[in-house]
């Protein structure tokens, strides 16, 4: 698993969990990705739009004409499963598990569909150390 690569090859992050509260680590974590240049897409089914951005209650309820790179999870270990399905049927490039969320069996299922798993890293943690003084 190359971090570094996924960051450079990455243009489009749905961001399942995302949150339109300021003070919640999703909206934090968003706002820092789309401030350096990633197109995020918000997957959370209780709003509607995240900083004027139109939402989605589900990953696979996200239009088939986005191609999306990373698939970014807010959500507790125990559910991820449900969403790492959804992520191999709309053919996501990479799982990405934020900080204290690990989930064995979803990151098998996930490699075993050929996809790349990241688990209990934070994006914005991981892109500073690389691009701490640039966007790319």
């Amino acid at each position: 698993m190359d971090i570094l690569a996924i960051l450079k090859n990455s243009k489009t992050i749905a961001v399942v969990g995302l949150s339109d509260k300021p003070d919640r680590p999703s909206f934090a974590v968003a706002t820092y990705l789309l401030d350096k240049g990633y197109r995020i897409i918000p997957v959370n089914p209780n709003i509607k739009e995240w900083r004027g951005i139109k939402a989605y209650p589900s990953l696979i309820t996200i239009p088939k004409s986005e191609q999306i790179d990373v698939v970014d999870i807010f959500r507790k270990s125990e559910d991820v499963e449900p969403i790492v399905d959804d992520a191999i049927n709309i053919r996501a490039k990479v799982i990405w598990m934020q900080l204290g969320i690990l989930n064995n069996g979803a990151a098998k299922k996930a490699t075993d569909k050929g996809l790349i798993v990241v688990m209990d890293k934070c994006m914005k943690i991981e892109h500073s150390k690389f691009f701490s003084n640039s966007s790319f």
